[in-house]
C-alpha cells in the first residue's frame, strides 16, 4: 500500500510540469483557434536548451530555467511570424501542415546535430525520506521531482496573475473572447497574438527544461509530452491555462495509481481512453463553460 501511495505522491510532482506543458499549447489554442503541432519539438529545445546552459555554466540548474524562458519566448516570436501569422483565421488544417512543417524542420536539424542518442542533465537535488508511517524510510521523493512540481505550481501562478491583472494580460483575453471587438476598442490583435504565441512557446520550453531533470531526453522524446499536453488541455477545456495545471495533475496521478499494476507501455492507450471519454462526456472540457439551452 506505501508503495502505491508513493507512486501516487511522484505522480502528482510529475504531473505539474505535464500541467505547465499544457498550458502553453492550451494558450495558443485557446486565443488563435490554432493547434500547434511544433509543441513537442520545442519542448525538446527546452531540453537541449538546459542540457547545453548546464554543460556550458555548471549553475543550479533551476537558476537556468529565466534564459531558456527567455530563449523561448523569441523563438515562439520568430515561428509565429514564419509560420503562423499567415494562417490565423484561416482553416484549422493550414495552421496543421504549417506548424508540423516547422515541427520536422526541428525534428530533422536536431537529428543531424545530436542523433537521437539520449542525454540527461546530470544535475541532482537531496530527496526527502519520510520517516512516518506508512512510508517508514522506505522510499525516497527525488529533490528534482519536487523542485520541478514547485517550479511548474510558480510559473502556473505567475502566468493566471499575468493574465488577470495586467493590460497585456487583459488584451490577450479580450482577443481570445472576441478578437474583432477587441480590435474596435483599440487593441493591436497582431501584437497580442506574437506576444501569446511567444508565452505558449516559453511555457514548452520551460516545461521541457524541468522533464530534462528529471528523466533523460532524445531529440524524438516530444511525441510523448505533446500527447500528453493534448490530453490535459482536452481535460482543461480550451483557452483555460490554469484549468491545464490542475488537469496535468490529475493526469500524473492517474498515470502513479495504475503504474504499480501495469506496463508503463500501457500508459498511452489509457490516456488515450481518458482522452475519448472526456471528448464525449465533457466536449468543453472539465473546467470549460457548459453549453446552456
Amino acid at each position: 500500500m506505501s508503495g502505491i501511495l508513493a507512486s501516487m505522491i511522484d505522480g502528482l510532482l510529475v504531473g505539474a510540469v505535464y500541467g505547465l506543458a499544457a498550458m502553453g499549447l492550451s494558450l495558443i489554442w485557446g486565443v488563435m483557434d490554432v493547434i500547434n503541432l511544433t509543441h513537442g519539438s520545442v519542448i525538446v529545445l527546452g531540453m537541449f536548451g538546459m542540457y547545453l546552459l548546464f554543460a556550458a555554466l555548471a549553475i543550479n540548474a533551476y537558476v537556468l530555467l529565466l534564459p531558456t524562458m527567455v530563449a523561448g519566448l523569441l523563438l515562439g516570436i520568430v515561428v509565429y511570424w514564419m509560420a503562423v501569422h499567415w494562417v490565423v483565421g484561416r482553416s484549422i488544417l493550414m495552421s496543421l501542415l504549417s506548424t508540423f512543417a516547422v515541427n520536422m524542420m526541428v525534428i530533422g536539424i536536431g537529428t543531424a546535430i545530436w542523433s537521437t542518442s539520449p542525454y540527461n542533465v546530470n544535475f541532482s537535488l537531496p530527496g526527502i525520506t519520510p520517516k512516518m508511517a506508512p512510508f517508514r524510510g522506505a522510499y525516497t521523493f527525488t529533490g528534482n521531482h519536487i523542485a520541478a512540481a514547485i517550479a511548474a505550481v510558480v510559473i502556473a501562478l505567475a502566468l493566471q496573475w499575468f493574465l488577470y491583472h495586467t493590460r497585456t494580460g487583459k488584451a490577450i483575453r479580450a482577443v481570445a473572447d472576441n478578437r474583432e471587438a477587441a480590435e474596435l476598442m483599440g487593441i493591436s490583435t497582431t501584437a497580442v497574438l506574437t506576444i501569446a504565441f511567444g508565452i505558449g512557446i516559453a511555457l514548452a520550453t520551460t516545461s521541457g527544461a524541468l522533464v530534462s531533470t528529471m528523466f533523460p531526453f532524445t531529440i524524438l522524446s516530444g511525441s510523448v509530452y505533446q500527447l500528453k499536453s493534448f490530453v490535459v488541455t482536452i481535460l482543461a477545456g480550451l483557452g483555460k491555462p490554469f484549468g491545464a495545471l490542475v488537469a496535468g495533475v490529475l493526469l500524473g496521478l492517474l498515470e502513479g495509481v495504475v503504474t504499480p499494476f501495469i506496463a508503463v507501455s500501457w500508459i498511452p492507450l489509457i490516456e488515450f481512453g481518458l482522452f475519448v471519454i472526456v471528448l464525449v462526456a465533457f466536449p468543453q472540457g472539465i473546467f470549460g463553460k457548459r453549453a446552456t439551452a
